[in-house]
């Protein structure tokens, strides 16, 4: 059984990677490979989180290492949408810190 499922959209001049469900070891690879050609593809990637229930520390290597190909790169990435548990584990971690964290894809620059 899939635990977690992927949408891409255009949001104002971003791309957004919409993730829901599980963001785990087992899927975390598969999610990283898109999130790698959505970033080759395009200057802004946001990660929309708002339908992610859980996150774990595979999850949130993806999102660091996508972070600093971004920043590599010269591109920009953030994170959005992000409630509940994968809020807090986003805070404990200090990803709020490292990479810029909105409400919600509207409120994206």
């Amino acid at each position: 059984m899939k635990n977690i499922q992927w949408e891409t959209r255009e949001e104002k001049s971003w791309s957004i990677f919409a993730i829901s469900g599980r963001l785990d070891r087992l899927p975390a690879e598969e999610v990283g490979r898109q999130g790698d050609a959505l970033l080759s593809a395009h200057d802004k990637l946001a990660i929309d989180l708002a339908r992610l229930e859980y996150i774990s520390s595979a999850g949130l290597r993806i999102l660091l290492r996508l972070a600093k190909a971004a920043k590599a790169t010269g591109k920009e990435f953030a994170l959005c949408g992000a409630t509940g548990f994968v809020r807090e584990v986003l805070e404990d971690s200090n990803m709020d810190v490292l990479v810029d964290v909105y409400g919600n894809a509207q409120q994206l620059p």
